[in-house]
């Protein structure tokens, strides 16, 4: 059982069973409308008495100032509602590329999500990136085709473009009732019933005949419906060979157990700016998206004896939760957003950190409205709230049972691909920007700072352009902090192209004990992506496993400064293979000093290159400008990969160029296209830098060194 927002009439909470949860998050391209969908939701559930907009900066979600300011969703933002009887947790996610952290943590913990397309465009750049992160924790999905008021508005092109780009099956539950200027509403397909919606949000729904222009294809793909179906449900598949009428009741059935079982996504159309087709969206939710029960078991590690545990969502199961989201805030102090998979957790409460083997004491437990907070005095399986006092927890995080620790599995996040120095305007701003970047850095995975000693310089890193110019903008307005910062950086990559054996040896004689450490390593490629990967192939002891171990920690420390450039190390297979040691002189430190100087010899050996980051980037655009757009983009350095014409003579380039030769491209795109082209971008790989530019860069590296 969960306590909800929701109050009766004596302003008591009201309790709903695990059945009856929805824990969701609405995913999107940037601009499909993933916020005035949500504010639309908030509306109609009875949560808000108003209708935000995005436009005005009077949105419920996007709080933030800076998301106000640019229209933009830059944070995750949870809130609570109830529809049909059921308690909907939502988490509005960003859609910019830069923020895709703020997705990846809210899909690891969240039981469905909401994809929301614009009709027009259908699956766009960013729509393939959360898809791949829907994917990866094989969460069942809706999805929504909206704005089918606009201009170009095509339902069953964006229906192909889920087949095509997507490899994905999308079963139409729901047709358009007119489109573009003419759009009224939509036409279910399993009840096989029409509703028009009315621009005025308290209008009702109102159910009318299908008109007989549609007959024919509602008849095509209602029937296209039950195909898809008996293709992954046996139940149908037996009705549909033996001739039997099926129910609107047993087609909602199915499509769940298809959705549940990620054979199938139920695909739906409205247009929420303009107030229709979100109550059905609503019932889809509830209807098609899994309750916490119909999840599998939660699987983590005992972490004395490493055995796997499942966990049961259930309120009498031991108490387990993830941490997958801390923030400041200024008037309460740091919160920590927890995902609650079984038991209970109570104001008070004394639970185990199982991730750093702490123990940590709850102080207030909240749900939360986006900025808004609501004191409650526990959470059961299923809940998803916020709460105040932890001080060693952080993102990705488990808490568990004292009795029964478990851990999961942390939250992976892409490494940053962009850096700039930033230093205080003043003396004044000196003392405070240090602890302004650390809670940054403790909010947000993806957002790194190093100190170079050899420059005195402070070093941030993120996503992008934007996310570190939100970052600037959030030292000022959140912590009073005014900084400059200096021409964005690349953050390149050394890497290994051949093998390389190596020994590392440190000795020391000093007037007391000395320093003996004596090792072999042999390093090889990884590959492009492979990591890092350390091997202990010694044999009859010849170095104690306690030397091993600290060896391993000297060679990761010194693959945080290449040989070439100063910069990380990565893709590198390491094997220790041999060495020796003294009974009285060795120590971890010595060892862990010879494997940092194995690893840069070899690494010199290995005849090293640089690595820059390349960006895949897609640009829309009228057809006219393609010529100059293509002309820009081979200046570039930019290989590009596929040029699409698509809808009202907009055409499509998508392209693999160097992050370096993106600086800037927001202005040079605006002034070739006059204003009219939009692009996105993210990281795609590492690949190797053209041998003229790295002797650029590493004449820049000697020359600061």
């Amino acid at each position: 059982m969960l306590e909800s927002l929701t109050k009766n009439g004596k302003g008591l909470p009201v309790r709903f069973p695990l059945e009856r949860i929805r824990n969701i998050a609405i995913i999107a391209h940037i601009d499909a409308g993933k916020t005035t969908i949500s504010e639309r939701v908030l509306y109609f559930t009875g949560r808000t008495y108003k209708i935000g907009e995005v436009d005005a900066g009077t949105t419920v979600l996007d709080w933030m100032p800076q998301e106000r300011e640019r229209g933009i969703t830059i944070t995750a933002a949870a809130t609570t509602c109830s529809w049909r009887d059921h308690r909907i947790n939502i988490i509005d996610t960003p859609g910019h590329v830069d923020f895709t952290a703020e997705v990846e943590r809210c899909l690891r913990v969240l039981d469905g999500a909401v994809v929301v397309f614009d009709a027009v465009s259908g699956v766009e750049a960013q729509s393939e990136t959360v898809w791949r992160q829907a994917d990866r924790y094989r969460v069942p999905r809706i999805c929504f085709m909206n704005k089918m008021d606009r201009p170009g508005a095509d339902y069953f092109h964006s229906l192909q473009t889920i087949e095509q780009r997507l490899s994905a099956v999308p079963l139409p539950v729901q047709l358009p009732l007119g489109s573009e200027a003419s759009f009224e509403g939509i036409i279910d397909l399993i009840e096989n019933k029409a509703w028009r919606f009315e621009e005025t949000p308290d209008s009702k729904p109102v159910e009318v005949p299908v008109p007989e222009s549609e007959q024919e294809k509602v008849v095509k793909y209602r029937q296209l419906l039950i195909e898809r179906l008996a293709d992954f449900d046996e139940q149908i598949m037996v009705a549909y060979i033996e001739g039997n009428e099926i129910t609107p009741d047993e087609l909602k059935a199915a499509v769940r157990r298809v959705t549940l079982a990620n054979k199938g996504v139920p695909t739906l159309c409205g247009s929420a700016l303009r107030n229709k087709g979100i109550q059905t969206l609503l019932d889809a939710v509830v209807n098609y998206l899994p309750s916490p029960l119909d999840m599998p078991p939660t699987r983590g590690h005992d972490i004395d004896t490493k055995a796997e545990v499942l966990r049961m969502p259930s309120d009498d199961a031991p108490f387990l939760a993830l941490a997958f989201k801390g923030v400041f805030d200024p008037f309460v102090g740091r919160l920590v957003y927890l995902r609650v998979y079984s038991g209970k957790i109570s104001t008070g409460m004394q639970v185990m950190n199982s991730t750093r083997s702490k123990k940590e004491r709850i102080g207030r437990l909240l749900l939360m409205h986006a900025d808004h907070r609501e004191d409650i005095t526990e959470a059961d399986t299923g809940a998803i709230v916020a709460t105040l006092g932890l001080k060693h927890t952080f993102t990705g995080d488990t808490l568990s049972d004292p009795v029964q620790p478990v851990i999961l599995e942390a939250i992976r996040f892409p490494e940053p691909v962009l850096s700039v120095a930033i230093e205080p305007s003043s003396r004044a701003d000196q003392d405070k920007i240090g602890e302004a970047l650390n809670r940054l850095t403790e909010e947000d995975p993806t957002f790194k700072v190093d100190y170079n000693s050899e420059t005195g310089q402070t070093i941030i890193s993120g996503m992008g352009e934007l996310h570190l110019d939100i970052i600037v903008s959030r030292l000022l307005t959140d912590f009073g902090v005014k900084a400059r910062v200096g021409n964005p950086q690349v953050a390149y990559r050394e890497t290994i192209t051949a093998p390389a054996d190596v020994e590392g040896r440190f000795v020391r004689q000093t007037g007391g004990h000395g320093q003996y450490g004596h090792v072999r390593i042999r390093l090889e490629p990884a590959g492009r992506g492979g990591g890092f990967a350390f091997s202990d192939d010694t044999k009859g002891g010849v170095i104690p496993r306690s030397f091993v171990q600290a060896t391993e920690a000297g060679i990761r420390e010194a693959m945080t400064s290449g040989v070439v450039a100063g910069y990380p190390v990565v893709d590198v297979k390491v094997s220790l293979y041999d060495g020796s040691y003294h009974e009285v002189d060795s120590s971890e430190l010595a060892f862990k000093m010879a494997g940092s100087m194995a690893l840069k010899e070899g690494v010199r050996r290995g005849k090293p290159v640089l690595l820059e980051p390349i960006m895949r980037l897609e640009v829309v655009s009228p057809g006219q400008f393609l010529g100059d757009l293509v002309g820009d983009l081979n200046a570039r350095r930019s290989h590009i990969q596929a040029i699409e014409t698509e809808f009202a003579g907009m055409c499509i380039i998508r392209a693999l160029v160097p992050l370096s030769e993106t600086f800037g491209y927001t202005t040079i795109l605006r002034s070739l296209t006059q204003g009219r082209a939009t692009y996105t971008m993210e990281f795609a790989h590492y690949q190797e830098l053209p041998e003229e530019l790295a002797n650029t860069i590493k004449a820049r590296g000697k020359k600061n060194a």
